[in-house]
């Protein structure tokens, strides 16, 4: 099944696209390439750890694992077959962006089938250097961009291996109150532990942002927390070369002092590494709160209480976990005006209830906007497809909250769209003409309104389109509705 036959060399030819401005030596030094065309000089590294370096393993196979004796260390663990052959699929079946080499996932089992020994090699004597991540930037809700760092398929499949390493070793001590990045723990969980908090009386908040979390995380902080559990010195330094790999931005190479990039299989877990040591300290003064990674929530009983936990906190968290508090966001408000996971919360007869934040509301009618614009090129089955699939995500994730009125009003603004969509398809007079007869208007009326000269927008509420082009009709063309789809899933709690 598999060849133990060393790959062909790859030609400085090849290495070109890999140039970058900087590079870390294995030492960690710093040098500088004077020449475009030479490659990053890593002293003491194997080919597998080139950036071009592809590595696999023939025994995996994805029906048929199977397993080998490796050693009895936490990085023989990593490397196992078994352990590598769950890793290759779930980096495969996640798919995702190419990094810095531009290798797709799906070019990952044939590119690595020649390198399986190289790589486990370079891993077990500590000569593997990871590549840059590539920087790709994501717009967020309050207009400004988040920072993700895409790895390599090769770095992604190794990360995803240590990750199924580290996470039984830590899963059992994290805090209950976390939820977030971790097994059979999700939002819903989170945010109907919060609202349990506010119908026991923890009406206050103390609502805590972390300025840019994953992008100022002191790895020698981090590095101390991961030695404190994983024994193998090992693991913990394949860790660091991780954090220390930089970002490529464009042709520009930034080293990585600070941070941990979003976009790897490991981050999360690393993320909940180092706030656990929240948790913890929010445990042992007794306090109620909800962790989502970076995301917190502590309720309080009065709005004194909470300024008292503000105070003591922030010293906390800067001076033990050195990670900024963003101290304009942060801020100590009742429960009714926190925004968390997307929800907000309010009180009825005494019971903490849900509801969808504003900032979400809005947010969904701007995509249901983009999506029924006819700009975009989308025939009428594509732009049905990618409605369907953006409501029943959206309502699936929102169904905890008490929104049926609300729902029932973007409907009716969302099928004026889909009216005004539809009155613009039908271009002539006559198309127009005909297609109010088919659908039941008298001939004068459909001529009527075949020949106005009244705007789309208006048009699309007139009285002929809506009882032409009727909700059942629109149903049936195989239009999803949000308030449909919330009646059969809302929670009622």
């Amino acid at each position: 099944m598999y060849t133990n036959e060393a790959s062909p060399k790859f030609e400085g030819s090849n290495l070109k696209e890999w140039e970058v401005n900087e590079c870390y030596q294995m030492k960690g030094k710093k040098q500088k390439i004077s020449n475009q065309s030479e490659t990053c000089p890593h002293q003491a590294r194997t080919e597998s750890d080139a950036h071009v370096g592809g590595q696999t393993f023939m025994w995996i196979t994805e029906n048929n694992p199977t397993d080998s004796k490796t050693g009895h260390g936490l990085l023989e663990f990593i490397v196992s077959p078994a352990n590598l052959n769950a890793a290759y699929k779930q980096v495969t079946s996640n798919k995702g962006a190419a990094g810095v080499d531009n290798m797709e996932v799906d070019s990952l089992r044939d590119y690595l089938l020649n390198r399986k020994e190289e790589l486990i090699t370079s891993i077990l004597q500590g000569k593997y250097r990871p590549n840059p991540v590539r920087r790709v930037e994501i717009p967020k809700d309050n207009g400004s961009k988040r920072m993700l760092g895409i790895p390599t398929v090769i770095d992604r499949l190794i990360q995803q291996a240590i990750s199924q390493a580290l996470t039984p070793l830590y899963e059992a001590g994290f805090s209950p109150n976390s939820y977030g990045f971790r097994p059979a723990r999700n939002a819903h969980q989170a945010l109907l532990k919060s609202r349990n908090h506010i119908t026991e009386g923890y009406t206050y908040a103390v609502d805590l942002d972390l300025e840019k979390f994953f992008d100022t995380v002191n790895h020698s902080r981090l590095v101390e927390l991961l030695s404190r559990r994983v024994d193998d010195g090992r693991v913990v330094s394949l860790i660091h070369r991780y954090l220390n790999a930089g970002i490529r931005i464009g042709e520009h190479y930034e080293p990585g002092e600070l941070g941990v990039p979003q976009g790897g299989p490991l981050s999360p877990l690393l993320s909940n590494v180092m706030l656990d040591e929240l948790d913890k300290e929010l445990e042992r003064r007794g306090h109620r709160f909800a962790r989502y990674a970076d995301d917190v929530i502590v309720f309080c009983r009065s709005k004194r209480g909470a300024e008292r936990v503000m105070g003591s906190l922030v010293p906390f968290i800067e001076q033990k976990l050195r990670l900024k508090v963003n101290k304009e966001k942060s801020r100590v408000v009742p429960a009714r005006s926190v925004k968390f996971l997307g929800y907000s919360f309010y009180r009825k007869k005494g019971l903490g209830r849900l509801r969808i934040h504003p900032k979400s509301a809005m947010k969904m009618k701007a995509k249901i906007k983009e999506l029924t614009c006819r700009g975009n090129g989308w025939g009428n089955e594509r732009r049905k497809e990618e409605l369907r699939q953006y409501i029943i995500g959206w309502v699936h994730y929102f169904k905890l909250a008490d929104m049926g009125s609300l729902l029932q009003k973007v409907d009716e603004w969302y099928r004026r769209r889909l009216r005004m969509v539809i009155w613009k398809q039908w271009k002539r007079i006559r198309t127009r003409l005909a297609n109010l007869i088919k659908l039941g208007v008298n001939k004068s009326k459909a001529w009527e309104w075949a020949n106005t000269r009244k705007g789309y927008w208006y048009t699309a509420n007139s009285y002929i389109l809506a009882t032409s082009l009727t909700n059942d009709r629109l149903r049936q063309a195989g239009y999803a509705f949000l308030s449909d789809y919330y009646k059969k899933v809302h929670v009622k709690t």
